[in-house]
């Protein structure tokens, strides 16, 4: 490689061309991890409660964590998303809307102890899932 006075040009060349080496660059680069998202790189989304799933905390803990099937209206695609709160999974009902986001694992991934689950609820039928769990808001009939 040229290390000379004159060798600027080559080096930015070379170093442009190094780059897709880096597997975190040509991921960014090609947009593959919004491509394979379901939420298509948007921090919501909105779907329709399809079933109530209870799965299994991976070891060493042992419980049923509350989740929910959604169908996202936007393209389709069915998720998996967390109920969090005590009590959370009885204000969500099949066919009710509910409003989802990413769980805050690393690099979009599931996060503690529920193996495969990328997602949490926020809203019910427009309304704070978080509020009713407090018991600051009614569930709204629709």
């Amino acid at each position: 490689m040229g290390k000379g006075k004159f060798a600027a040009r080559k080096q930015k060349r070379d170093a442009k061309a190094r780059r897709w080496r880096d597997p975190i660059y040509a991921r960014r680069q090609l947009g593959l991890d919004v491509k394979s998202d379901p939420l298509e790189g948007a921090p919501q989304a909105r779907g329709i409660v399809l079933e109530k799933v209870g799965i299994e905390a991976k070891q060493p803990n042992s419980a049923i964590r509350k989740c929910v099937r959604v169908q996202l209206i936007k393209n389709g695609r069915q998720v998996t998303a967390f109920a969090a709160g005590d009590g959370a999974i009885n204000f969500i009902d099949e066919h009710d809307e509910v409003e989802i986001e990413g769980i805050g694992g690393r690099l979009g991934r599931s996060m503690g102890d529920i193996p495969g689950v990328r997602f949490v609820v926020t809203k019910v039928n427009n309304v704070s899932l978080n509020e009713m769990v407090i018991g600051r808001k009614e569930k709204p009939r629709r």
